[in-house]
């Protein structure tokens, strides 16, 4: 391998001039990636305070918001890949999250797989649980509701929830998919978990105060603990998203399935454009639209709600594999060699 810098860049939002430019770590990659991935997958999260960056393999890293390194973490050798052959390096994607003054991040990798919370003041760990998982690439999400809070962890033996201050797990949810991907996501008091790798495509409902094994039975899709779920319809990369009252799960060839979120009921099936596509990163939405980016550099946009309508197809001219982020009215998209700011001038 060639030799890396890892940086971490801050752009002027109205105008993309650099406002600072920060090299986190240089060397040799301590592991290799996947075609589709990069040696920066993680996103960086704030909390309008402190930014943090992770790099895998290379560190997880804070600054102030005016580029001021504030403390470095070796949280070891993350080596994700297939884990039938070792061989196969895919490359650490699972992003760090803040909540409160921690710092939360999953790492399932081939061996020794753990979540752990590192203390946002100085990085220090806060906690760590061990894990029996081989790799996987999700993020973990924060639910905060009247039981307290969980950290939720997708994973391919169980869907987790932890107690976010000390680590103890709290429940767990399989079987699942050899691989996951997808981000566990939240609303209407439901944490919805979907895959999709070969034989099952699992769509699960689960309610967030529920406790200690909630697998299913054979024959049953529902239960106190799980609100409803599928065996089909689970999409491989992209994670979905709920808007309004509905969720919208799209799969990497761009057939788009919308349910009724409360109940799992099907309002419509429908491939993106009436054409082939592929797709890795997740949809978005805002003002009624959903915006899904090809990977082949356009982005189409659908109407929400219970009746597909596509509005329009924006091609970008270059490949688009991230999910784009929204910000009052602008629509940041990530392409393959330009950031993007698209909305009213």
């Amino acid at each position: 391998m060639t030799r890396h810098s890892w940086r971490v860049i801050a752009l002027d939002r109205k105008t993309g001039k650099v406002a600072w430019e920060r090299v986190a770590h240089e060397g040799i990659p301590r592991t290799k990636r996947h075609p589709k991935s990069s040696q920066a997958t993680p996103t960086p999260a704030t909390d309008g305070k402190t930014l943090v960056v992770s790099f895998g393999s290379e560190g997880l890293y804070a600054y102030d918001l005016d580029g001021k390194p504030l403390w470095q973490k070796d949280v070891g050798l993350l080596n994700a890949g297939w884990f039938y052959d070792p061989d196969y390096e895919w490359g650490y994607s699972s992003s760090p999250v803040i909540y409160k003054d921690l710092v939360y991040l999953q790492c399932d990798i081939q061996r020794g797989s753990f979540v752990a919370a590192y203390r946002l003041k100085d990085g220090t760990q806060a906690w760590r649980t061990e894990r029996d998982e081989i790799p996987s690439f999700g993020t973990p999400t924060i639910y905060e509701g009247p039981a307290g809070a969980e950290l939720v962890t997708h994973a391919t033996k169980f869907i987790r929830g932890y107690d976010p201050l000390n680590g103890k797990e709290l429940w767990r949810l399989g079987p699942n998919s050899e691989i996951t991907t997808p981000t566990p996501i939240v609303a209407h008091d439901l944490l919805f978990v979907t895959n999709r790798y070969r034989g099952i495509q699992p769509i699960s409902a689960i309610k967030p105060v529920s406790r200690g094994d909630l697998t299913l039975p054979n024959d049953k899709d529902s239960s106190d603990a799980i609100a409803w779920s599928k065996t089909r319809g689970g999409p491989y990369t992209p994670t979905p998203i709920v808007y309004g009252e509905y969720l919208y799960t799209c799969s990497n060839q761009g057939v788009l399935t919308c349910y009724k979120a409360k109940t799992g009921e099907q309002v419509y099936q429908k491939r993106i454009g009436d054409v082939g596509g592929a797709y890795s990163a997740s949809p978005v939405a805002a003002d009624g639209k959903l915006y899904f980016s090809d990977e082949d550099g356009p982005i189409r946009v659908v109407k929400a709600g219970p009746e597909y309508e596509l509005l329009a197809t924006n091609p970008m001219g270059e490949v688009l594999m991230a999910t784009p982020a929204i910000s009052d009215g602008v629509l940041f998209v990530r392409g393959l060699k330009h950031l993007f700011a698209v909305g009213a001038r």
